[in-house]
């Protein structure tokens, strides 16, 4: 008869014989090794399990690689964009110029025709307070002539 090994302790039901003790410390050095024949299953969870690791590294690879040829293409775009946006910063720039030197014309030619519009209303005032004595005279000298007439 096997002699039954207890554990000190508050409770001192759970006792295991000697081979009971060695299939347990057996079971912790070599968790694969089983008394009950599940070698076999457990050997296919690992292969399973390996399958498992490696589609996921092989789905995570492909993954990436999807990834830098969305970033590389990204990276593409964006340099049309930023030789697009130069030219057309350019063509802005120089339309602008344009307007500028227009605008520079006209302020110039406003500036002449002012000042020939001030010179050719001083003229015309000139003008004015010269014939309106002259008017006079000469709607009196219709008058005297009408009176005469009459």
């Amino acid at each position: 008869m096997e002699e039954v090994v207890g554990f000190p302790g508050p409770a001192q039901e759970p006792r295991f014989t000697p081979a009971e003790i060695q299939e347990l410390w057996a079971l912790l050095e070599d968790p694969t090794r089983s008394s009950s024949g599940s070698q076999g299953s457990c050997q296919a969870v690992s292969l399973i399990d390996e399958e498992r690791r490696r589609k996921r590294m092989i789905s995570n690879r492909e993954s990436a690689r999807r990834s830098r040829l969305r970033k590389k293409r990204h990276l593409e775009n964006l340099a049309v964009q930023t030789d697009r946006l130069k030219m057309k910063n350019q063509e802005l720039k120089r339309q602008l110029n344009l307007v500028v030197n227009r605008c520079y014309m006209v302020r110039r030619q406003n500036e002449r025709l002012w000042s020939e519009f001030v010179a050719l209303h001083a003229r015309l005032s000139d003008l004015y307070r010269i014939s309106v004595p002259m008017q006079q005279k000469e709607n009196s000298c219709m008058q005297i002539s009408f009176n005469y007439f009459s």
